[in-house]
């Protein structure tokens, strides 16, 4: 049974064609006798945007499992980072759905492509845990330092809160007059008696 394909393609200004990726992917699709079912392109559409037309489609198309493959040009076509392309990597894998990069020889249909996969996987996992001990460096340095962390308290009264109360004002109204939140005035509230 021929494979159902859906091929991505993303170019990042107006005046760029994204032809220039589609035409080597129709190509390979062909040579393999694979079933291209729809091409999915952002035109004009930075790769660091998080919601890309094109793109939100060809994952509806593969959680919709209506495609066997994804073929892209190039994985910065694709993700806007190396934990965006694991996670997607991830998701396609948990469909049945395989990823072939033309220009960089990953092919997920093939024993040595999902080896890349899983490597890349690695490397991803790799890069959280190290961005993980650095903020957690950065947190001991600044308590050791004797800062304070977290949102400043706010400094409101509890008298105030009280008096703003008995004027008829609601929780949420009382909030937004003094810049905190429902909850902080409801705590006054109680520590104002």
């Amino acid at each position: 049974m021929s494979k159902r394909v859906g091929i991505y393609a993303r170019v990042s200004t107006r005046d760029q064609n994204p032809e220039t990726q589609l035409l080597p992917l129709r190509e390979f699709a062909e040579r393999r006798d694979w079933v291209v079912l729809e091409e999915f392109v952002d035109h004009g559409v930075s790769g660091a945007k998080r919601k890309r037309p094109g793109l939100d489609a060809l994952m509806a198309a593969a959680r919709g499992r209506k495609i066997d493959v994804v073929l892209i040009w190039a994985l910065d076509r694709f993700a806007r980072s190396t934990s965006h392309l694991v996670q997607a990597a991830e998701e396609f894998a948990a469909l049945g759905v395989d990823l072939v990069v033309l220009s960089q020889a990953i092919d997920t249909t093939t024993p040595a492509g999902r080896l890349t996969f899983q490597v890349l996987g690695a490397v991803a996992e790799f890069e959280r845990e190290l961005i993980r001990e650095r903020v957690a460096a950065g947190v001991a340095r600044a308590r050791a330092e004797g800062k304070t962390l977290g949102r400043p308290r706010a400094e409101v009264s509890p008298e105030r809160v009280k008096h703003l109360r008995e004027q008829g004002l609601s929780l949420r109204a009382i909030g937004k007059h003094l810049g905190v939140g429902k909850s902080t005035v409801s705590r006054l509230l109680v520590r104002a008696g």
